[in-house]
């Protein structure tokens, strides 16, 4: 998965189906399936039949604690991301926007 850079935690990230704005309310597709494993998750995704890694455990975190937050800065805060590390989550988390694994609520 790639996506563009982000520079400050406000800005958007451009993809095919809108753009990803880390100061809305994400969640996990209802097509998709978590499964931990030791180097963090397999995803699943019924509907397009796709598998994709999820890389580290804290990014599992993350993308878990999504549904239970307003933005996507209070699941950064909540699993413990650090404003060093918050623009490289903040472009995985495009990434995983831009192929559907999450989804704005």
């Amino acid at each position: 998965m790639t996506a563009a850079p982000v520079g400050e935690d406000t800005e958007t990230v451009s993809s095919p189906a809108g753009a990803f704005d880390p100061a809305l309310p994400y969640r996990l597709s209802s097509s998709v399936s978590v499964r931990p494993e030791s180097f963090g998750a397999l995803v699943y995704d019924f509907h397009t039949r796709r598998l994709s890694f999820l890389k580290t455990k804290p990014l599992v975190h993350v993308v878990q604690a999504l549904e239970h937050h307003e933005d996507v800065h209070g699941a950064l805060a909540d699993a413990g991301v650090t404003e060093t590390e918050r623009d490289q989550y903040l472009r995985a988390l495009a990434g995983l926007a831009q192929s559907g694994t999450i989804t704005p609520r």
